[in-house]
């Protein structure tokens, strides 16, 4: 039978010739309409309202109906005496055709994905895009964004042109460890049943057992899928085992569909909730936020539900019409769109990114939607028409037109009965197929080596920019000064800003988001008496460039005491990018102790941090706390002001990204959101004395804008971080500032 899926349409009937033909179900062109309406919703949900469907929960469910359901049919035919233990456990076969149904059209759309990421986006994309290429083309994808997910210093992948893919990289996934498990089970069976165990070889105990074990695993994926969104959703909705159990739920079909017989009007009721169901559960289901959680199982079960009501060849007594909703699943219009599905999916999305990176949108028209769904099926209908049917055919294909049987020989009927005349199309069509074979494997190779080659170089690119002139680079003298700048290149360029980190980052002395190590660094002047503590996230880490030329100047040691994302605070579950962090809680309980009894000098920290949903900054109150252990310690406080986040009315911006797509005056943010009209640190001294105010936005911002290139130099190398250079600018403003507070730095 066909495996009417999202990523395959394989031949109408591919059972193995020893199954006899009253075994397999019949072919379903319902489900074919069914794919067809998923891909549709995807593609209108994707490119006019940003937000998740639950078509691919539909393509999930019905790729495990198909897949499991062929597989258990393997098994069970499989414990015939006549087939050996060798064919009963080969995966060859099957991972052959499963490689000619899936990878022709994805290497094809990855080619094209990688010319356009070179025709039109920055050099400063080439390399996370890239990453993605490879990732999706060896099904790892999903990985990849859940990992890159809750990475601080990844750009975000949200308009990555691969982001769909995820569900193909799951599917995969599915598909070959479901397989090689059902083979092992396969060939197990048949050891013991030549031992004499020949209970195992009924159908109904192979179907009680294969559905017991199926049930278990789809209930762990289950539970884990509903657990894990309290822990990391991002990471969850791309977890394959918190997906698989989806296709699981379609498996179970597959095994035990009820056959009992139920009138049409009961079926055509359910298969219309159903589909209400399905069309209409992408409003009122937040997905990304509520799936593969509990609230998933409306579109599967809602699939479930059709794939029965549609069944009823299989159920017992007369044979009776599909209810109406699978007959107009199986109209001529809906089949063909489900016949292209696959190749629709993979063309929708970064033809949808692609237009809008060239526009500088960030959303499609109406008009603009209408033209790229057109755009996007008639490539879909091009790539199932010369790449995909093409590569499928098997390539022991005989040409018989070539070598006739003599009329009369005792092959003629034989060959009349059992083999396909091939037509003078398909003879060409072995020769054209060798030659898309061959573009496709050379292309992956360029491709998946060119992507390398490119990161390779950007890895070992190197930032210079210690000895700029300041004359041409002023940098921050340009606000503090009113120092001239000449009309040059900004310092670093966008795509080496990427690289321009403070050294901490490059000797280790940061704890990572998993490490819950302190990591001390000694900076500054080693031999020197006195002491600061660089305490606190990448927000506090980013000093670290101005404070260790301070030090060696004026003779104080820095000590640094890092972790990723996580700022000095008593939050008891602080969160880094939405998703809960409780490792920074521990370590900060664990730091503070050891810097108080290292007894630095000071502390320099940050002291404020921007609003999450309104304009400004603030003191935390968690933070307060923290300021209160170190004053209680006698250790006055730096408290610096944190730096303008940057952001538009579009969201945040990438500034190396931004400044290599558009003008600079693009690019920057406004001052009133970023920053209430004073430091708010001022606000906290009276209660905390200790506290010492550090503010250097009048070096990055002017009255109304915070530039993202101030004095011919790139201000942030990525979301939210200064670069090196620009820190290197604003000392002599730290110098003073910090020296006011405490004269002996």
């Amino acid at each position: 039978m066909r495996h009417n899926q999202l990523t395959a349409s394989p031949s109408v009937d591919s059972r193995p010739p020893s199954v006899p033909a009253d075994t397999v179900p019949s072919y379903r062109t319902d489900l074919d309409g069914l794919r067809g309406l998923a891909i549709v919703l995807v593609a209108c949900f994707h490119i006019w309202f940003g937000r998740v469907s639950g078509g691919v929960d539909v393509f999930l469910t019905l790729s495990g109906y198909f897949f499991v359901g062929s597989l258990l049919r393997h098994v069970i035919v499989s414990q015939d005496d006549r087939a050996s233990l060798w064919h009963t456990v080969n995966p060859t076969k099957r991972l052959t055709r499963l490689a000619r149904r899936l990878l022709p059209a994805l290497v094809a759309i990855l080619m094209v994905i990688s010319l356009g990421t070179l025709l039109i986006f920055p050099q400063t994309r080439w390399v996370s895009t890239g990453k993605e290429v490879i990732a999706s083309l060896f099904y790892y994808q999903n990985w990849h964004l859940a990992f890159n997910s809750q990475d601080y210093t990844a750009a975000s992948s949200a308009n990555s042109p691969l982001q769909h893919l995820w569900s193909m990289s799951v599917q995969g996934q599915f598909f070959v460890i479901t397989m090689l498990t059902a083979l092992a089970f396969a060939g197990a069976i048949k050891v013991l049943v030549r031992a004499g165990v020949k209970q195992l070889a009924d159908p109904t105990v192979i179907r009680v057992v294969v559905f017991l074990a199926i049930l278990g695993v789809a209930a762990v994926s289950f539970y884990w899928a509903h657990m894990r969104m309290e822990v990391n959703q991002q990471f969850n909705y791309y977890d394959t085992i918190s997906r698989a159990w989806e296709p699981l739920a379609g498996g179970l079909l597959a095994i035990w569909m009820p056959k009992w017989r139920v009138s049409n009007f009961i079926r055509s009721l359910v298969a219309i909730v159903a589909l209400g169901m399905i069309i209409t559960c992408g409003w009122w289901i937040v997905g990304v936020e509520q799936y593969p959680g509990p609230w998933a199982l409306v579109p599967v079960l809602s699939t479930l539900a059709i794939i029965w009501a549609g069944a009823t060849g299989l159920q017992h007594g007369p044979k009776t019409d599909q209810p109406l909703v699978n007959q107009g699943l199986s109209t001529r219009q809906m089949v063909w769109l489900g016949s292209i599905s696959y190749a629709l999916y993979l063309w929708h999305w970064p033809l949808l990114i692609f237009y809008l990176t060239w526009r500088d949108k960030n959303h499609a028209s109406i008009v603009e939607g209408t033209v790229l769904i057109a755009v996007s099926i008639a490539m879909a209908w091009l790539t199932k028409r010369y790449i995909e049917e093409p590569l499928r055919a098997p390539r022991s294909v005989s040409i018989h037109k070539e070598n006739p049987p003599h009329k009369g020989s005792p092959t003629r009927h034989h060959h009349a009965a059992h083999a396909a005349p091939v037509s003078p199309w398909r003879a060409r069509m072995l020769n054209y197929s060798t030659v898309v074979t061959t573009m496709l494997v050379v292309g992956a190779i360029v491709m998946t080596g060119g992507f390398k080659a490119w990161d390779y170089h950007v890895a070992h690119m190197t930032v210079d920019t210690t000895n700029l002139d300041p004359r041409v680079y002023p940098g921050a003298r340009a606000l503090l000064d009113n120092a001239p700048v000449p009309h040059v290149d900004p310092q670093p360029s966008p795509l080496q800003v990427v690289k321009d980190l403070p050294a901490t980052s490059f000797n280790g002395h940061i704890s990572d988001f998993k490490d819950d190590g302190v990591h001390v660094g000694v900076y500054g002047d080693p031999l020197a008496t006195k002491t600061i503590a660089l305490a606190g996230g990448s927000h506090a880490e980013m000093w670290i460039t101005a404070l260790d030329i301070l030090g060696k100047q004026n003779h104080f040691k820095i000590k640094t005491y890092l972790k990723m994302g996580c700022p000095l605070s008593t939050e008891l579950v602080p969160k880094q990018a939405g998703v809960p962090y409780p490792q920074c809680h521990d370590w900060v309980e664990k730091v503070v102790p050891q810097i108080i009894a290292d007894k630095p000098d000071a502390v320099f920290t940050n002291s404020t941090r921007p609003r999450d949903y309104e304009p400004g900054d603030w003191v935390p109150d968690d933070y307060l706390p923290i300021f209160d252990q170190f004053g209680a310690a006698g250790i006055p406080v730096l408290g610096m002001r944190d730096t303008s986040w940057p952001h538009n009315g579009d969201g945040t911006i990438n500034t190396p990204d931004c400044l290599s797509n558009n003008d600079v005056d693009e690019c920057s943010t406004s001052r009133a959101s970023s920053f209430a009209p004073t430091n708010p640190t001022l606000d906290i001294v009276k209660d905390h004395p200790n506290v010492l105010p550090l503010d250097l936005t009048a070096g990055m911002c002017n009255e109304t804008q915070c530039p993202a290139v101030v004095g011919n130099i790139i201000v942030y190398h990525d979301i939210h971080h200064l670069s090196a250079t620009f820190v290197r600018s604003l000392i002599p403003e730290l110098q003073r500032q910090m020296q006011a507070a405490l004269p002996w730095t």
